[in-house]
């Protein structure tokens, strides 16, 4: 049995970059995606451990957000406290992140003093 994930992979191609991207860059852009993919889904597991995922999926959206379009009461409000535990509850997920995205990308690379190397070009890339 081959499970296909269609709405993944619609989002993606909704985000591929503009005609004139080379085979190389595409590839490099798929990469970086699988990688963030790939953090986000063993972030959504640690959650699912400690029987938070639905903390996990109310706080999620405030992994792209910039600081000053988070509305913390609306995000305080949904998971039933207060606005200075939401800003560390979103401050403590930020930080997981970049931690477990660092680990996914400490399993590409050859030493780890060429990781926060490969974290710019990653998020260059993306930013394309």
């Amino acid at each position: 049995m081959l499970s296909l994930d269609t709405e993944l992979a619609e989002q993606r191609y909704r985000i591929e970059p503009a005609e004139g991207a080379t085979a190389e860059r595409l590839f490099e852009r798929r990469w970086a995606l699988t990688l963030l993919d790939h953090a986000m889904k063993r972030l959504r597991e640690e959650f699912a451990a400690a029987g938070k995922v639905g903390e996990f999926d109310v706080l999620k959206a405030c992994l792209t957000a910039e600081r000053g379009e988070i509305c913390y009461a609306e995000v305080a409000a949904a998971l039933g406290m207060n606005e200075g535990a939401a800003r560390v509850a979103v401050h403590r997920l930020r930080k997981r992140f970049r931690e477990v995205f660092r680990a996914e990308i400490a399993h590409t690379v050859s030493s780890p003093e060429e990781i926060e190397e490969e974290v710019r070009y990653l998020i260059s890339v993306l930013a394309e």
